[in-house]
């Protein structure tokens, strides 16, 4: 569906929005797609991009619903393994893996593929079948020494299985390939590993130190008034006695008049 010029030129602005907010502020880009779907919402394009930012914002409900009219519109499968993801944070995971069982599935590409094994492993565990979890991940894709951009999310969902069925041992092994195939920090692996091996990560800059100076500085200060205080009453102490002593040497001389 084509947009007259000036109309296409704001639903764009609206879906470059949502493409930057979607990770650091999901709410926002919620909101720009919420523009961008009341303007343009027979375009697939503008579905698909609110979907992400509804499904971002764990409004699942939505999400499906929008994904379903983009793939309506579309034709393609992109999508199924997202919808199916959608399923599960509806607490609907027997449906997530029906869906991993459709024709759809092997219309797929490799990535899409790869996706749709997260998804059935993640409804898998959904269910308590851990075991059937472990099973579900274990690939060909898995086992390949290459690096592809799904590879350390899937090394990394495996050792999370394997450490949530008490293989601690395979975990960390598993944690550890995670990381070396993690080029763009998508998983935390690495404070996966460090949990492991009992490593504990201490902020040099933590506000609770520069609290605690601050305290022990202020009783300090307090402990000096209070001595400066006692050393004053002490001294005035010492200046009375003197005028007493004065006065009554004064009331003796005046006895011996």
């Amino acid at each position: 569906m084509s947009l007259p010029k000036g109309l296409a030129e704001e639903v764009a602005r609206n879906l470059v929005m949502v493409a930057q907010l979607i990770d650091e502020d999901p709410e926002k880009a919620y909101g720009y797609s919420r523009v961008a779907l009341r303007l343009a919402s027979r375009v697939a394009a503008v579905r698909e991009a609110a979907g992400f930012a509804a499904y971002a914002t764990q409004k699942y409900s939505e999400a499906l619903a929008e994904f379903r009219a983009a793939r309506r519109m579309s034709g393609g499968v992109e999508l199924w393994p997202v919808m199916a993801d959608c399923e599960r944070g509806l607490g609907r995971p027997e449906r997530a893996l029906a869906m991993a069982g459709e024709s759809e599935v092997q219309k797929l590409d490799k990535a899409g593929q790869v996706e749709m094994r997260l998804v059935a492993a993640g409804a898998r565990r959904d269910l308590g079948q851990l075991d059937a979890a472990i099973v579900t991940l274990q690939s060909p894709e898995l086992a390949s020494s290459a690096n592809h951009p799904w590879t350390a999310r899937l090394r990394y969902a495996y050792a999370d299985a394997l450490l949530a069925a008490g293989r601690e041992t395979e975990a960390r092994e598993w944690f550890a390939k995670a990381l070396e195939a993690d080029k763009d920090g998508v998983t935390d692996a690495s404070d996966r590993l460090a949990e492991l091996d009992g490593v504990e990560f201490v902020d040099a800059f933590d506000d609770s130190d520069e609290d605690s100076d601050e305290d022990v500085t202020e009783d300090a200060q307090a402990a000096g008034d209070d001595v400066d205080l006692d050393e004053d009453d002490e001294d005035d102490d010492e200046s009375d006695d003197r005028d007493d002593e004065g006065s009554a040497g004064d009331d003796k001389a005046g006895d011996k008049s």
